[in-house]
């Protein structure tokens, strides 16, 4: 027979055992836990546990109130303790006291008495081992008043404080003043507050840096720019032509004091960074260089010629002269980059102009190969000031060029008509009257010119007549009158009344000028196109006579002087019809029609005169054209 074993049949009686010894052992384990918690609740009843010290002072089995007698009599840190305030190398010691920090043992005491009594069972069990086996260092109860402290530090930080200030760059007279930017410093006072407070709970002796909060500036250091500046004003600046001629003005020196008056300081910024800028103020030394201009520039001029009738070449009269412009803002640019660089002989910027015609063309080159028109005009009986004037106007054509189809202006190539270019006072028309006037006979050689390019058969563009007859366009070589040539006159008065025509033909004019004792005569050397002219003039028609003479005093004139002031001319009109021909075809038509004003002879008396008419007629003054 076979017995069979059963071993876990055994074992439940083992485990019924193990669980009875455990749970027996944790019960007794709880009756001990809370028998020696009864009892030391009972000893310390009314008394701060062991291990409980406020502030490092041991109150452990005091009741509270000694507890705080003893913490009064020995905490004293808020009177003793020192706390040093730090910014740099500068400190103030000041005591937890005096930055509005009280103690109180009461409150503290109590705090300690409450460690182990607070929270459930376990958390205040928890509590006494904890102070019991390490020790519990309850922090003290401080009434901390802010208002004394942030008063503190904000007297303090009238010495720290300190405003941002940008470097400066001044020009004063002749010297440079550069002063160094200045960091801005502000004491945090609510940062320094909150790190003051922790310090103060420790009750123990610190050191606190202040918080200090930094600003720095946009420019902190012009040792650089101010270098600059000194160099720009080391010595007086010269600007010069390049390449200058014998006859070119001489270098222009700017003295020291005057570039320390144009030197400036400007505030720049690239986006990243700010700096300063010093160079030549561009307005003052703009204001110089325009000065300047106006003894460079100048235009480009054709060289002149002589149309040589034996050889039929091109005699050379007048070098051509190469124009030129002062590039003014260039310039600018190129004298302040110069100073900067410590130089200071400076070439001007020049924009050069080269002519159209150079000393070496030839009048096969322009198409000046033969005579192309002429005329002659006569000024018998004229003063020897309208001769100058006539003589001055007319040299400045001679040997002028006129490009292929150019209008040309009189006006502008002759210039600036005053006493300082030659010319004289003579007689002029002006405001219904004959004066004298800067340039009297002018009108001589705008009629000859005018003459010319009629019988040339050019185009005219612009042309005036004189207000009345003229006797001077109206004569021949004899020194007799040609009423032909009424309304053949041209008058200018410069820039408001012109004389301009256009060369109409692909080839260059060349005009010769030639002044005789009594004559002016005109030419154009160029290469026919097969034109010719023909005219009808009308002669004077509508005729109004003269008025009678007018008579006025003259305070200027002694008694029974008599001055003829002005001339008595019959008013008329004038129509002239102009036909150019080309090669057999008629080209263009073209008229002229010529109003004069019926005119006053004027005699002038002295004061006193008896009967000025009488007189006037015995010297044969004031006489009218019809008598």
């Amino acid at each position: 027979m076979t017995t069979t074993t059963y071993p876990y049949k055994n074992r439940a009686p083992v485990f019924a055992r193990v669980m009875v010894s455990i749970i027996g052992g944790l019960f007794l384990f709880l009756a001990s836990v809370f028998a020696w918690t009864l009892g030391l609740q009972l000893v310390y009843a009314g008394r701060i546990f062991p291990g409980v010290s406020v502030a490092g002072v041991d109150v452990s089995g005091l009741a509270p109130a000694d507890a705080s007698v003893k913490l009064n009599q020995t905490l004293s840190y808020p009177y003793s303790g020192k706390i040093v305030l730090r910014d740099g190398e500068r400190v103030w010691v000041v005591t937890p006291a005096q930055m509005g920090m009280t103690f109180d043992p009461s409150s503290s005491a109590q705090a300690a008495y409450q460690l182990g009594r607070s929270g459930g069972i376990f958390s205040s069990l928890d509590g006494q081992l904890r102070a019991r086996s390490h020790g519990a260092d309850i922090p003290p109860v401080i009434i901390f008043d802010q208002r004394v402290a942030h008063q503190f530090l904000q007297a303090i930080s009238l010495e720290i404080n300190k405003p941002v200030e940008e470097a400066s760059l001044q020009v004063s007279g002749t010297d440079i003043i550069a002063r160094p930017g200045q960091v801005g410093r502000t004491l945090d006072v609510d940062g320094t507050l909150v790190f003051l407070s922790a310090q103060m709970q420790t009750f123990r002796d610190g050191e606190l840096p202040l918080v200090i909060t930094e600003q720095q500036p946009e420019i902190m250091d012009v040792s650089g720019q101010a270098e600059v500046a000194q160099r720009v004003l080391s010595e007086s600046l010269k600007i010069f032509i390049p390449n200058a001629g014998p006859d070119d003005p001489a270098p222009w020196v700017v003295d020291v004091p005057v570039l320390a008056n144009m030197l400036v300081v400007r505030r720049v910024e690239d986006g990243t960074a700010a700096g300063y800028q010093v160079a030549l103020d561009p307005t003052k030394l703009r204001e110089t260089l325009v000065t300047i201009a106006t003894r460079i520039d100048r235009s480009a001029e054709n060289a002149r010629f002589i149309f040589n009738d034996d050889t039929r070449q091109l005699d050379l009269m007048a070098n051509a002269t190469i124009g030129r412009v002062l590039d003014v803002e260039a310039s600018i640019t190129a004298i302040n980059d110069a100073l900067l660089r410590g130089e200071h002989n400076v070439p001007l910027q020049i924009i050069e102009d080269l002519p159209a015609v150079t000393d070496n063309a030839t009048g096969e080159q322009l198409g000046i190969t033969e005579l192309v028109s002429a005329q002659t005009s006569y000024f018998y009986g004229s003063s020897s000031e309208r001769i100058q004037n006539i003589t001055t106007a007319a040299s400045r054509y001679h040997g002028l060029l006129i490009p292929p189809g150019e209008t040309f202006s009189m006006g502008d190539a002759l210039g600036d008509v005053s006493l300082d270019n030659g010319f004289a006072e003579a007689l002029i028309i002006y405001g219904g009257r004959t004066i004298k006037g800067v340039g009297g006979g002018v009108c001589q050689v705008s009629t000859t010119l005018f003459r010319t390019v009629f019988f040339g058969g050019y185009p005219v563009v612009e042309r005036h007549s004189h207000a009345y007859r003229v006797s001077y366009y109206e004569q021949t070589a004899s020194g007799s009158v040609d009423t032909n040539l009424t309304g053949l006159d041209a008058t200018v008065y410069f820039p408001l009344v012109d004389f301009k025509f256009t060369n109409d033909t692909p080839y260059w004019i060349l005009m010769e000028t030639y002044v005789g004792s009594s004559s002016l005569t005109w030419k154009f050397y160029s290469t026919s196109d097969g034109r010719n002219v023909t005219y009808e003039a009308s002669g004077p028609l509508n005729i109004v006579h003269a008025p009678d003479p007018l008579y006025e005093e003259n305070d200027e004139l002694y008694k029974n002087q008599i001055k003829q002031v002005d001339w008595a001319a019959n008013g008329a009109d004038v129509v002239i019809t102009r036909t150019v021909w080309r090669n057999g075809q008629i080209y263009f038509n073209d008229q002229f029609n010529t109003h004069f004003e019926p005119w006053q002879a004027v005699c002038q008396y002295g004061p006193g005169t008896e009967n000025p008419e009488k007189r006037a007629k015995e010297k044969n003054l004031c006489r009218s054209p019809n008598t």
